[in-house]
C-alpha cells in the first residue's frame, strides 16, 4: 500500500510562486512513475506534470510548462511542483499520484487519471488577481 502526502498549498497573489511537496511512503515499486494532477469542481481531473522515478524523464504539460517545474528527492520519496508565475486559472485542487511504470507507461501527465493507482489528498492552491 502506497500513501501520498501533499503540503505546501496555500492561497497566493497572480504572481507568486508556490512549491507543493508530496510524501510517499509504503510499498514504492522500485520503477515507478509520480505526478500532479489538478481539479477545479466541475471539471475533470487533469494532469499536470510528471517523472519517472529514476530520473530518466519528465514532463511538464505545455500549458503550465514555462511556469511550473517537477522534481524528486528520492532519498526521501518527496515529490515537488515548483510553481511560478501563478495566474488565477490555476487555482485548483492539486493531487499527488503514483503508479508502478508498467502502469503508468509512458510517465506523461496525460495519461487518463482513472487509470493511476494511488492518489494523494491533494492540497488546495488558491491564486487571486
Amino acid at each position: 500500500q502506497v500513501q501520498l502526502i501533499e503540503s505546501g498549498g496555500g492561497s497566493v497573489q497572480a504572481g507568486g510562486s508556490l512549491t507543493l511537496s508530496c510524501k510517499a511512503s509504503g510499498d514504492m515499486w522500485s520503477h515507478y512513475c509520480w505526478g500532479w494532477f489538478r481539479q477545479v469542481p466541475g471539471k475533470e481531473r487533469e494532469g499536470v506534470a510528471s517523472i519517472e522515478s529514476d530520473g530518466s524523464s519528465s514532463y511538464v504539460d505545455a500549458s503550465v510548462k514555462d511556469r511550473f517545474t517537477i522534481s524528486q528527492d528520492n532519498a526521501n520519496q518527496i515529490l515537488y511542483l515548483h510553481m511560478n508565475s501563478l495566474k488565477p486559472e490555476d487555482t485548483a485542487r492539486y493531487f499527488c499520484a503514483s503508479d508502478a511504470l508498467v502502469s503508468w507507461n509512458p510517465c506523461t501527465p496525460q495519461v487518463h487519471y482513472e487509470t493511476i493507482e494511488d492518489w494523494g489528498q491533494g492540497t488546495q492552491v488558491t491564486v487571486s488577481s
